[in-house]
């Protein structure tokens, strides 16, 4: 990963950091020599990934936080103001998907449960980081979309619906923003080699389940949680000054067939 020398002693906040993408984007900003804050529902995974960021010679902190709860995120960005007084990245990465189910067989629990996290998630922290960055004079959000902010897939049209609610929502908040020194993009990552990954191969009991995903993407392989990360850095880096608005596709060709 290329070094971002702008990132030392600025303070990043990624949420949902107590695994896979969120973990690594944590690691990745901490060995960058930022301040990261963890945020997530699980407290022994959060607290995991702050001795693994502290372990490394980093600063970390974790903040226990449901981003589905408006209350649980104010704190977190409080929290976030009042350890480091100041907010330079967010990572919005919290989310959740769904059984592979046809739309007629989801119980209306699936709906609610998908948006209240993937969407409601993203919406409230956005409006919190945004109201601080104001304060400040600027700074930088991603969110977390996926190849399925694009493309429909069979079987996640719950899932596909909340993600391309979060294109929706990036490109809105970067125009309302842009003029205000605050740069809002997104990720769109393909199928990535994740612990959730790892537990559904586990489930199938092969590891041939794989291959027609691995297939699907025209590298012929899944991604992996540091490729993301990088992603993640380079939209928050002076790097990308003019990116705003974006979704940048991190899935091996996957959109582009």
């Amino acid at each position: 990963m290329p070094r971002y020398d702008e990132f030392k002693d600025k303070v990043a906040l990624v949420t949902g950091a107590g695994s896979g993408i969120g973990r690594a984007t944590a690691l990745a900003f901490a060995e960058q020599g930022a301040r990261v804050v963890v945020g997530d529902i699980r407290a022994e995974a959060g607290e995991e990934t702050v001795r693994l960021i502290r372990d490394r010679g980093g600063e970390a902190t974790f903040v226990p936080t449901d981003v589905s709860k408006e209350a649980d995120v104010a704190a977190m960005v409080a929290r976030v103001v009042g350890a480091y007084e100041r907010l330079d990245y967010a990572f919005n990465n919290a989310g959740l998907t769904q059984n592979s189910q046809p739309l007629a067989e989801q119980p209306s629990e699936t709906y609610d449960r998908v948006f209240d996290v993937s969407v409601r998630g993203v919406w409230l922290s956005m409006r919190a980081e945004i109201e601080q960055m104001l304060r400040q004079g600027g700074g930088t959000i991603v969110n977390m979309g996926s190849m399925s902010s694009v493309v429909g897939i069979a079987g996640l049209t719950t899932y596909t619906g909340s993600k391309h609610a979060i294109l929706g929502l990036t490109r809105g908040a970067a125009l309302d923003y842009a003029r205000q020194g605050i740069r809002i993009n997104a990720v769109g990552p393909g199928t990535i080699d994740t612990p959730m990954i790892r537990r559904f191969v586990e489930l199938a009991g092969t590891e041939s389940v794989m291959d027609p995903i691995r297939a699907a993407h025209p590298v012929g392989r899944m991604g992996r949680a540091e490729e993301v990360a990088a992603a993640v850095l380079w939209l928050c880096s002076d790097a990308a000054s003019f990116v705003v608005g974006h979704m940048l596709m991190v899935d091996g060709g996957y959109s582009a067939q």
